[in-house]
């Protein structure tokens, strides 16, 4: 391994994840919630790529900072879940291209507060991006906008009671916040979503209630299918059961799809 000096990124193996698929070419990563995917500000030294700096930095160093030094995509801080990253370059460069032509199948469950009018449904609404400063802090945000970028969700309901639903919900796009930002704007605002929900329900919960739980693709390299899921964490099965909600995984043969009504009519 190249000295850490030589490193961009500085190396931590305190920092806790879970490798739930590896082979030469790529990683699928579990993250655990409130760790952040990339180094900022206060976030130095233990966010998700300094922890896997300590394991496989000399193949992302190699792939340099032009390539993201492997990551593909983003979890929000609160977020857990999987992330795909790659080890060489010509994994990240197929992998690039899967996501832009929409081929990379991302799902997330999530516990909002009521539940969709509709069993299934999908949410297409532009989101921009905003800055906003809240307590003293400037925020990058979403919001819904005529203005913004083209953004699409397909949702449905595993499991649902009066005041609360279990949703799976396939993030066709990949904007800020999207899955955030969608639900809230259809009137299902995300337990523990201290930016987008009614105090009320930010405070309902530990954490954000949001789990990236599966990923499906086909291989960089090999063209075969690559589809990993994540068992829901602890603290989102305990809010289910508290508020009544089955926390049986989604049916494998299921999943939202593009095809289902929009939500405009659903909501």
């Amino acid at each position: 391994m190249l000295p850490v000096a030589n490193f961009t990124i500085e190396p931590n193996e305190q920092v806790e994840f879970k490798i739930l698929y590896e082979d030469p070419d790529m990683l699928v990563v579990d993250k655990p919630a409130r760790i952040v995917t990339t180094p900022g500000a206060g976030h130095d030294r233990n966010s998700l790529l300094n922890g896997l700096f300590a394991k496989y930095g000399k193949l992302l160093q190699n792939l340099g900072q032009s390539r993201d030094f492997g990551l593909l995509h983003r979890l929000d801080r609160e977020t857990s879940g999987l992330l795909l990253v790659a080890l060489r370059a010509s994994a990240y460069d197929s992998l690039r291209e899967q996501f832009e032509s929409r081929r990379i199948r991302k799902f997330y469950l999530a516990v909002a507060s009521h539940a969709p009018r509709q069993a299934s449904g999908v949410i297409r609404r532009p989101i921009a991006e905003v800055r906003q400063t809240r307590g003293g802090r400037e925020l990058k945000l979403a919001r819904i906008s005529a203005k913004g970028k083209p953004a699409i969700t397909a949702y449905r309901v595993l499991d649902q009671v009066p005041a609360a639903s279990y949703l799976e919900c396939r993030a066709v796009t990949g904007r800020l916040h999207q899955v955030r930002v969608h639900l809230e704007s259809i009137g299902c605002p995300i337990f523990g979503d201290d930016f987008y929900a009614p105090p009320a329900i930010a405070e309902a919960s530990g954490r954000l209630a949001l789990h990236a739980h599966r990923v499906a693709l086909s291989h960089p390299i090999s063209g075969q299918p690559v589809d990993v899921r994540s068992p829901l964490p602890r603290d989102m099965r305990r809010l289910l059961t508290k508020l009544g909600l089955r926390p049986e995984p989604p049916v494998a043969k299921s999943e939202p799809e593009e095809s289902s009504p929009d939500a405009d009519e659903a909501a």
